[in-house]
C-alpha cells in the first residue's frame, strides 16, 4: 500500500489496477481516486491450529501458524494488553515467543521459518473488529495492521467459519491505523484483499559521491 501511494505521489502511476512483483509472487494493486489502495494478496492459509509453545519467563502460549505472504504465529491472549504505551513490553514478549518457536523446532510448512509473531486483542474503536501487535524480522514492530498479517488472520477466521466470504474485517494496529480485509475462497485457502491508505511524509535525494570511500556503504 505504501509502495503504490509513493508511486502515485511521484507521478509514476495513475488510479487504476497495477501489478507488483514480490518475493512470494505477483499481487494486484488497485489505486482509487481518493488515495485508497486495495491489494489482492497471494493465496493465504492456516497451516496448524492451536499450537502450544513453552516460552521461558511467560509460560505456555497457544497460537495458530498461518501464511499470508510471510509465516505468522498468531496469538490471542487476554493477558497481553495491546496498549501503545506498552510497546517495549510487547516487543520483548513477542521476541521471546519467536525465539521459543525456533528453539523448539516449530515452523511453517516445509520448515519455513516463522519470522512474524502477531498478538490480537479487542479493538480500541468499536467500529473495528480487533487490534494487533505485529513483530517483524529484525525485532521491529509494524505500525500498520500489517497486510500479510491481516491476510494470515483472515485465513484463520475463514478456517474457523468466523468470517464469511466477502465479509469485511476491520483490523486495527497497535497505533490505531486500520486496514479492511475480505477474501474469496480458493481451493488452497483464500485470496485476501487488503484495503488501506498511506501518506508520503518526506522526500530526499541520495547523493553518491565517487570520491567518498564509503559511497556504496561499508563492506
Amino acid at each position: 500500500i505504501g509502495v503504490i501511494a509513493t508511486l502515485a505521489f511521484l507521478g509514476r502511476i495513475r488510479p487504476g489496477t497495477h501489478r507488483l512483483d514480490t518475493p512470494v509472487g505477483a499481487v494486484e494493486a488497485s489505486l482509487s481516486t481518493d488515495g485508497r489502495v486495495s491489494i489482492r494478496n497471494v493465496i493465504s492459509y492456516r497451516y496448524r491450529k492451536a499450537v502450544s509453545v513453552d516460552v521461558p519467563g511467560i509460560g505456555r502460549v497457544i497460537g495458530d501458524i498461518a501464511w499470508g505472504g510471510n509465516w505468522f504465529f498468531l496469538v490471542r491472549e487476554p493477558s497481553f494488553e495491546l496498549n501503545p504505551n506498552r510497546v517495549d513490553e510487547l516487543r520483548s514478549t513477542t521476541l521471546r515467543i519467536r525465539a521459543a518457536l525456533e528453539q523448539q523446532g516449530i515452523t511453517g510448512e516445509g520448515g519455513g521459518m516463522i519470522d512474524h509473531v502477531e498478538l490480537f486483542g479487542p479493538p480500541r474503536e468499536s467500529v473495528n473488529d480487533s487490534r494487533n501487535f505485529v513483530l517483524c524480522p529484525g525485532g521491529a514492530y509494524d505500525r500498520s495492521p500489517c497486510g500479510t498479517g491481516t491476510s494470515a488472520k483472515l485465513a484463520c477466521l475463514a478456517a474457523d467459519g468466523q468470517l464469511a466470504e466477502g465479509e469485511i474485517w476491520r483490523q486495527e494496529s497497535i497505533v490505531g491505523s486500520v486496514f479492511e480485509g475480505s477474501y474469496i475462497v480458493n481451493e488452497r485457502g483464500i485470496l485476501p484483499t487488503i484495503t488501506g491508505q498511506a501518506w508520503v511524509n518526506s522526500q530526499s535525494d541520495l547523493l553518491l559521491d565517487p570520491t567518498d570511500p564509503f559511497c556504496w556503504g561499508m563492506r
